[in-house]
């Protein structure tokens, strides 16, 4: 066999995920209760953020008497003190079960929970973040974000309704969707991605990049709702099915040391990660290209975020020159996969591009 033809041999190892989904507009207040009775739960405590909270409570008084509580103290990256109160609640509540309601601090609240006590986890989700369809659990203590993965915080259930997206204000759709796509492009490189990835993640980008300008201009258009959360889900598969690289690592860093914005984080980021591993990881961005019609794909992110209004710059979102070379040592300090060598001087070079916010096609990437 010659070398041309060897490399075009599948070779991949590809787990599925045993979580169901529902999707469907009004699906959040008609499926959940049904959810619960196909798992057989009785007492479930459902848990929010703070601004979720009205949704939450609609999807509360729909489960009737399986209600246990509402509990609404989710926080972004999931401190340990927060996790630690809601698995307290959920012991006094009796909960044989739990239902998180919102974004991703929703959801990973519940997945605290789900570890922390081993009950089982029914998500609706009202964001793009993904984090639904994955066995990811992360908690932040001492300004240091930890993540894993356990197949105890994999959600058993998962609703999608796109009518709770509707109350999502456009800026909060625009960097969620990016966090979304953020999940869909690493997988595109990561070392256990396979060929049903592949598809999923070029499917899921263009899905989410084609509905985030419709709905920046009808936010209240159900379609392209629909349509944003369709590539929701199939990036959070892609997550779900795939390791994280040097954009997630990045963002962890932000998000857990010096408290930035999760969805704003990885809008800012992810095309200048993109075109740090560009040299490395040529199939991923061919990909890429074709689900964004263009011919560089960091670039088109940018500017796409950019024409929707979003920030651009870890400047506009608090971060200090000072903080540049602290977030780099501590993304080059641990070893992850990535497809390109990610050292000191690398991770400060893509830091220090988001910083100043300037084109990616700036970037060195000898």
């Amino acid at each position: 066999m010659n070398s041309t033809n060897a490399m075009n041999v599948p070779d991949f190892s590809y787990e599925s995920r045993p979580v169901r989904v529902v999707f469907r507009p009004g699906a959040a207040t008609a499926a959940s209760a049904d959810e619960a009775g196909r798992l057989g739960l009785r007492r479930l405590l459902v848990v929010c953020g703070r601004q979720g909270a009205v949704t939450a409570r609609a999807v509360a008084t729909s489960l009737g008497s399986l209600c246990a509580g509402l509990h609404s103290e989710a926080r972004m990256h999931v401190p340990v003190e927060v996790a630690d109160r809601a698995v307290e609640v959920a012991h006094a509540a009796g909960a044989d079960g739990c239902v998180a309601v919102g974004g991703g601090s929703a959801i990973g609240l519940g997945k605290a929970i789900a570890l922390r006590t081993g009950l089982p986890l029914i998500a609706v989700p009202s964001t793009y973040a993904g984090s639904e369809m994955t066995s990811v659990w992360g908690l932040t203590e001492h300004g240091v974000k930890r993540t894993g993965r356990d197949p105890a915080v994999l959600p058993r259930s998962v609703v999608y309704d796109p009518e709770l997206t509707l109350s999502l204000p456009p800026a909060l759709s625009v960097t969620s969707g990016f966090n979304a796509v953020a999940h869909a492009a690493e997988a595109l490189y990561a070392p256990d991605t396979s060929p049903f990835v592949a598809l999923m993640a070029e499917e899921g980008v263009r899905a989410m990049t084609s509905a985030l300008p419709r709905v920046v201009a009808d936010p209240e258009a159900v379609g392209p709702r629909s349509r944003a959360l369709y590539g929701a889900w199939l990036c959070g598969s892609c997550l779900g099915a795939t390791t994280m690289g040097l954009h997630h690592k990045l963002c962890h860093v932000l998000g857990g040391a010096f408290g930035l914005p999760h969805a704003e984080t990885h809008t800012v980021v992810l095309p200048h990660a993109l075109a740090y591993n560009a040299p490395a990881a040529p199939e991923a961005i061919t990909a890429l290209n074709r689900a964004l019609g263009t011919d560089n794909a960091p670039h088109a992110l940018w500017d796409l975020a950019g024409r929707l209004g979003a920030l651009r710059s870890l400047a506009q979102l608090g971060l200090t020159d000072d903080d540049l070379t602290v977030a780099a040592g501590q993304t080059a300090a641990e070893a992850y996969p990535n497809p390109r060598t990610v050292t000191m001087g690398g991770a400060l070079e893509v830091l220090r591009a988001a910083y100043a916010g300037r084109s990616p096609r700036a970037a060195a990437l000898a």
